[in-house]
């Protein structure tokens, strides 16, 4: 009897993999396996600390997997998501043969990071953040892509030129 019990308390400890599985399909729209709904159930063997409340999100605009988080206690989930393909954009209409279509001309974006300039990289999201220094391989303008030595015993990492000084690995949005 009171094993069952104990056991009963422990249970109620770890969030219902089942519950999240059904609030995804209802935050989908659509059931398991169906396009636009969860690839597959959620792993049952995961444990995850019980949540009175967890927050639904998409992890990006093409949908295709559903971000869980909960706040108290923190923890945080991805749940991939059978996207449902987006339709091809429309060609534009042909022009009059009255219209004269001039090229644009390149605007030439001045560097923000040169070539040997000491450069901090930056990844991280809501709770944590991590840098490390290194020096620029290359030129980049603001929201360029820019090689950055951080080790003399490892290849350049790549990231992504924000300001003087300044990058970001792919992926990570700034001001994180």
């Amino acid at each position: 009897m009171i094993l069952a019990l104990a056991l009963g308390l422990a249970a109620q400890d770890f969030q219902s993999v089942a519950a999240l599985d059904t609030v995804v399909t209802q935050f989908t729209g659509k059931q398991v396996g169906e396009q636009g709904g969860a690839i597959a159930p959620i792993d049952r063997r995961l444990k995850l600390a019980a949540c009175a409340a967890p927050q639904l999100d998409w992890r990006s605009e093409t949908h295709d997997a559903v971000v869980i988080r909960c706040m108290a206690p923190t923890w945080k989930i991805f749940v991939p998501v059978a996207a449902v393909p987006r339709p091809k954009a429309v060609p534009a209409a042909p022009m009059p043969a009255n219209v004269v279509v001039r090229p644009a001309v390149p605007v030439k974006v001045e560097p923000v990071i040169k070539r040997g300039d000491a450069v901090t990289v930056e990844a991280g999201s809501e709770g944590f953040s991590i840098s490390r220094q290194g020096i620029a391989m290359n030129d980049a303008p603001p929201g360029g892509r820019i090689s950055v030595k951080v080790d003399d015993k490892q290849p350049p990492i790549q990231a992504i030129a924000i300001e003087p000084g300044r990058a970001r690995l792919p992926g990570f949005a700034e001001g994180s």
